[in-house]
């Protein structure tokens, strides 16, 4: 589609590379800083021809959308009590306004803002573009913003619950990035030749990073140190890690799905050194395995679950829903199309089905951190967002 086209919004300069010019700055930490050639900087309006004049006017109403979602408020709904959560909630509803193309191709990873007074939800694809949308924006017809910080697909991101204004996303071109939502600028956190694969926040503040590739290594990427490299590069498994997930409450301790087991790691910061153990897995963890099934628990009970996505379709991917301890969310390949949530002890809790908004199959799932609010992603690009 064109990029006027279902309403897009395109942030200037960072999609249509022909017209658009890009500059880097240095932070006195020296992380660059990616933006455009600000407009403001020229001699006066009266030297900018009618096209720069009108990119002008676009960066203004950009800002006054972004300045528009109150992103601070977050703070007191990340430590508000999220009631009613010992049970799972199945008012949710998919309706037609609720869903949105947000990136031009096949949306590979995405998340939900933690703010709840509205919802605001970020994709990225397979080609390095990066969506915004917040439901019910009166901007354009779907309330979306693009940019695109990556050349190659967006892996991994993840909102910043220390500072909610911050998106970090990962990409296969070897890049860390992280967005300042409310500036719409790109910082570079860490970088190497290729192969990122996927990342996650070891510390509570989100300042320190446990990053996997493609080459069986982690990386631990502490935000404060100046430039982008990482403080110690461990290797663990010669394939690919799949993912790497840290405990939400006990981050010395993260998981890493090797090529064909998930390992316990336990992280030890010591004066110069940092040291790895790997151990037995003693919490409740889900993993999902390409032999047909679902595999959850302290002991990995196996459940029945189609993972053979094919060629075209995103991997399916369980998330867990952080408003609880006991379920998960994952896509189905079953007809009619649906999203699932399973129990830890491996029983379907509920199937969320729409049959006149809900056609295809939503690989990419997420649940919203407070809110009741759940969203999936397509590999046409499209956001579906079932809330009540």
């Amino acid at each position: 589609l064109p990029p006027s086209a279902r309403g897009w919004r395109h942030f200037p300069g960072c999609v249509e590379a022909g017209h658009r010019k890009r500059v880097v700055k240095r932070h006195l930490n020296s992380r660059a800083i990616i933006g455009l050639s600000p407009l403001s900087s020229q001699v006066g309006h009266g030297e900018l021809s009618e096209y720069e004049l009108k990119r002008l006017e676009t960066i203004r109403q950009n800002q006054a959308f972004l300045s528009s979602i109150n992103l601070f408020q977050v703070l007191l709904a990340l430590f508000s009590i999220f009631q009613g959560t010992n049970r799972f909630r199945t008012g949710m509803r998919l309706t037609e306004d609720r869903v949105a193309k947000v990136t031009k191709n096949r949306i590979y990873c995405a998340a939900f803002h933690p703010c709840s007074s509205s919802l605001l939800m970020a994709a990225g694809d397979t080609s390095g573009k990066l969506g915004l949308w917040k439901l019910g924006a009166e901007w354009g017809e779907d309330g979306v913003l693009l940019f695109e910080p990556h050349s190659r697909a967006v892996a991994c991101m993840a909102f910043s619950r220390a500072h909610p204004t911050q998106l970090l996303s990962l990409s296969f071109d070897g890049s860390l990035r992280c967005m300042d939502v409310e500036k719409a600028v790109f910082e570079d956190v860490y970088d190497i030749d290729d192969g990122l694969k996927t990342f996650d926040f070891m510390s509570h503040d989100c300042s320190t990073l446990v990053v996997g590739n493609t080459f069986g290594e982690v990386a631990i990427v502490d935000r404060r140190t100046p430039g982008n490299s990482h403080e110690s590069l461990h290797s663990l498994d010669p394939k690919t890690l799949r993912c790497v997930n840290v405990h939400p409450l006990q981050r010395q301790y993260f998981v890493v799905a090797e090529s064909k087991y998930v390992v316990l790691l336990i992280f030890i910061e010591l004066k110069d050194f940092f040291i790895f153990f790997k151990i037995r897995l003693s919490f409740v963890v889900v993993s999902v395995c390409f032999d047909l099934c679902l595999k959850v628990g302290e002991h990995l009970r196996q459940q029945i679950h189609d993972m053979h996505t094919g060629r075209w379709l995103t991997k399916l991917s369980a998330v867990w829903d952080p408003k609880r301890e006991d379920c998960f969310v994952v896509g189905s390949m079953l007809r009619p199309r649906r999203v699932q949530v399973f129990h830890e002890n491996g029983q379907l809790k509920h199937t969320f089905m729409e049959q006149e908004n809900f056609r295809t199959v939503l690989s990419v799932t997420a649940f919203h951190p407070t809110r009741n609010a759940l969203l999936g992603g397509n590999s046409s690009g499209r956001l579906h967002v079932f809330s009540d």
